[in-house]
């Protein structure tokens, strides 16, 4: 029973380490935010500033699995070139030797102030900060901070009782011929690649290792192998999620599993027989949990040193591996397994969205141009963008919607929020962009004419149309709330506008001077602009809104209307003495 408690206990340990680094992790990428998103676009043809965010962005989110997993959906999505990941995937082998090295604080020996490094000691005040940061604290950055601080605890615990439960195993005669296996490096190479795969978790491996070495129950020749048979197994993660994905986005699993590979038979060979002809005399030592990080550590780095040189290479090998489809023409629009990392979805889809909002007002630009010179090839192209446009707001909208349950910083969650509010209005401007060339080909087809004072009033309309549409657009692509705030006096004067030319239509169609026809083709021009300037209007409103947290359409525009906002006023003025109306 005794054999069957500890590993019991062994098996405990490791559910609470996973789940302290799964809650630490999480806890990390919504601390870094946009970050991540923003540093990776950053991976261009500079070899070593690709590596060098590979490891920063993975100490910030500590795990190379999450990393390579992201770098699967930019390349999916065709937000990156598969070339530009492998100095990130090598800088990311070289970051996430961190964790090992805080793992290994468990084996600090020492009294007085040294022994606080231990986690037994301290990891229960980092506990209980963190959950005094999650209780009390109404911030989101300091209750992410607070779960990372919780999740370190409980990995901590999690290895501790893995340490427990070796010391129960260590004089078990069953288990001490278990770890005879690894006496073949191969063999134990083989098992800890297994092993990774299925757990998905380089850093448990490791970190058993090390309890093992802690225990006194592995030598050097033993722990080598089973740390570079980790480094192998955490490619199981990224092979996973390459299914379904393009050949592109394949291409960057396989030169991860190429590299770890490439990496672990040249380093072992070389070590084992540089070991046959020195007689290293170390290797029947035991390594502790410091050596052990020491081992890891030193493999990547020798590994990045060996093969960075060969990035060239590395892809010819990868594309002999996984060969191009003359099938595949097409990426996703946005892939899902961006949705794994908050932060960097968000800001995906932002560049989606901004994408979105540039197509719909050079749309409406053109739709507005064919009212006074009709062209059937620009008439095709704003169809064109109109099918796009729907397009845009199907798949972002599933996408944010995914992605809105997910757990984010609170300027992720209010991104999320200003782009869902925000896509249908972009999506109706390409509508009304349709309906305004409807309008210029029956204009061009009925040869229709207006009169002299109509054609300045539509010109004068237009003219402040174009300007609404080019702030909010602005405002949203710059996330420009003081830009945003100019857009409601604007489209106030534009009601006025098209009040105005309704009126003076009706009195020239009373002295002769237009006619029943202009007037249906007119009213349906002045429709379109009072919706589109509507859909501005609510775009900003989302912008200003959703920047200070909340969201309430109709309060907002009752407080600048009726409480007498001194900007507001100012703003109106200046806009009717423009347009003619003060």
């Amino acid at each position: 029973m005794t054999v069957l408690f500890a590993a019991l206990e062994l098996i405990g340990g490791l559910a609470f380490f996973l789940y302290g680094m799964n809650v630490m992790s999480g806890g990390l990428g919504k601390l870094a935010g946009g970050s991540l998103e923003r540093s990776l676009k950053k991976a261009t043809s500079n070899p070593f500033l690709g590596m060098s965010l590979g490891a920063g962005i993975t100490i910030a989110i500590q795990s190379s699995s999450a990393m390579t997993v992201m770098l699967v959906g930019l390349v999916n999505s065709g937000l990156m070139q598969f070339e530009q990941t492998i100095n990130v995937i090598m800088g990311s082998n070289i970051g996430t030797t961190v964790t090992s090295w805080i793992l290994s604080l468990s084996g600090v020996d020492g009294e007085g102030w040294l022994s606080l490094l231990k986690p037994e000691h301290f990891s229960p005040v980092v506990a209980i900060a963190g959950i005094a940061l999650i209780m009390m604290s109404k911030k989101t950055k300091r209750q992410d901070l607070g779960k990372i601080m919780v999740g370190f605890a409980i990995l901590m615990y999690g290895m501790k009782f893995m340490s427990g439960a070796m010391d129960g195993l260590r004089e078990n005669e069953g288990f001490q011929s278990m770890l005879t296996a690894f006496d073949n490096p191969v063999l134990a190479v083989l098992i800890s690649t297994v092993f990774t795969g299925i757990i998905q978790s380089s850093a448990a491996t490791i970190g058993i290792v090390q309890t093992l070495a802690a225990s006194g129950l592995v030598s050097f020749s033993t722990a080598i192998p089973l740390v570079l048979g980790a480094n192998i197994g955490t490619c199981a993660t990224a092979l996973l999620s390459s299914v379904g994905v393009t050949r592109e986005a394949k291409k960057v699993s396989a030169v991860h599993i190429i590299i770890k590979i490439i990496g672990t038979v040249v380093c072992l060979a070389g070590f084992f027989a540089a070991n046959a002809l020195l007689d290293f005399s170390f290797m029947d030592t035991n390594p502790g949990r410091a050596g052990v990080a020491l081992i890891h550590t030193i493999f990547n780095i020798v590994n990045t040193l060996i093969l960075f040189p060969f990035e060239k290479q590395l892809v010819r090998l990868t594309n002999l591996i996984v060969r191009p489809s003359r099938k595949e023409v097409q990426t996703e629009f946005l892939d899902e397994r961006l949705i794994s990392t908050p932060s960097v979805a968000v800001n995906e889809a932002l560049a989606q969205t901004k994408k979105m909002a540039e197509l719909a007002r050079s749309t409406l630009h053109a739709s507005l141009n064919m009212l006074v010179r009709y062209d059937s090839k620009t008439a095709d192209e704003i169809l064109k963008n109109e099918d796009v446009l729907d397009r845009y707001e199907d798949k972002l909208g599933s996408f944010l919607v995914k992605l809105s349950s997910r757990s984010m910083s609170d300027w992720d969650s209010r991104q999320v929020s200003l782009m869902l509010h925000s896509i249908g209005d972009f999506e109706r401007l390409g509508d009304h962009a349709v309906n305004l060339l409807k309008t210029a080909q029956e204009i061009h087809d009925k040869e229709i004419t207006f009169s002299d004072e109509a054609r300045e009033e539509i010109q004068n309309m237009t003219d402040a149309l174009l300007e609404i549409q080019n702030i909010t657009v602005r405002a949203f692509t710059d996330n420009d709330r003081m830009e945003a705030a100019h857009v409601e006096p604007l489209e106030q004067v534009i009601d006025v506008l098209i009040a105005r030319a309704k009126s003076g239509h009706i009195e020239r169609l009373q002295t002769g001077k237009c006619t029943i026809q202009t007037g249906f083709v007119l009213s349906d021009l002045l429709t379109n602009y009072e919706r589109i300037s509507d859909h501005c209007s609510n775009i900003a409103v989302a912008i200003i809104e959703t920047g200070v947290g909340s969201f309430d359409t109709h309060a907002y525009l009752n407080d600048i209307k009726t409480g007498g906002s001194r900007s507001f006023v100012e703003e109106y003025k200046a806009y009717a003495e423009k347009y003619g109306i003060a």
